[in-house]
């Protein structure tokens, strides 16, 4: 099934069946700033065990981002965020940015043994009113291309056609990016581009 949603001015009955279906344990995919991502809410087993099913990878070896609605989840999924990070994150997010942290205890309960997460609070309304309304994060992982020039789906409508029995709702927000997240790792003492992707790196140089 597919709903469209308006990303300037989204619709609270529609906001609500995405966030019924996730849950239910449902998969969906949905816009971000950057790319389309799969998502499914991070709290729920059933929803984390299909996304990893989805991807083809064992859980624990998943490197799915956990996206916030603002940084008020950051203390219960991450550890050790320095001032320096921290102030950095207050500065860029909301944006395309994907901050690798150390991760805390609640991590390690949703994707077993893992060490670091990834963390985003994308510039996009749908996404951020969805997890607002299930106050607790999601758990998304892009939606890629098959075409070896164009690496990410951007049009709704071919993703529909591709996924539409795979996943359990698409959310029609527009035509997306064909450009992911830029990756910023925060686990060491010096801050390190893994990824440049569409958040200008001179903004925290």
């Amino acid at each position: 099934m597919k709903i469209k949603i308006y990303p300037k001015s989204p619709a609270p009955r529609h906001i609500q069946q995405a966030v019924d279906v996730l849950k239910e344990g449902g998969v969906i995919i949905m816009p971000t700033d950057s790319v389309y991502a799969f998502a499914c809410l991070s709290t729920h087993p059933d929803g984390v065990k299909k996304m990893a099913e989805l991807k083809g990878i064992p859980l624990e070896k998943a490197n799915f981002s956990f996206v916030f609605s603002d940084l008020s989840m950051l203390g219960e999924y991450a550890r050790k965020v320095n001032n320096e990070t921290f102030k950095l994150m207050k500065r860029l997010l909301p944006g395309p940015f994907t901050f690798i942290l150390n991760a805390g205890q609640a991590v390690s309960k949703i994707i077993p043994s893992k060490k670091t997460l990834g963390v985003r609070v994308p510039d996009n309304k749908i996404a951020i009113e969805i997890i607002r309304e299930l106050d607790a994060p999601l758990l998304t992982t892009s939606v890629y291309d098959d075409d070896s020039i164009l690496e990410y789906t951007t049009d709704p409508d071919t993703i529909t056609n591709k996924y539409e029995k795979v996943v359990d709702l698409i959310v029609d927000g527009g035509y997306g990016h064909n450009e992911p997240s830029t990756v910023l790792d925060c686990t060491g003492a010096e801050i390190l581009l893994i990824r440049q992707g569409i958040g200008e790196t001179e903004e925290f140089a």
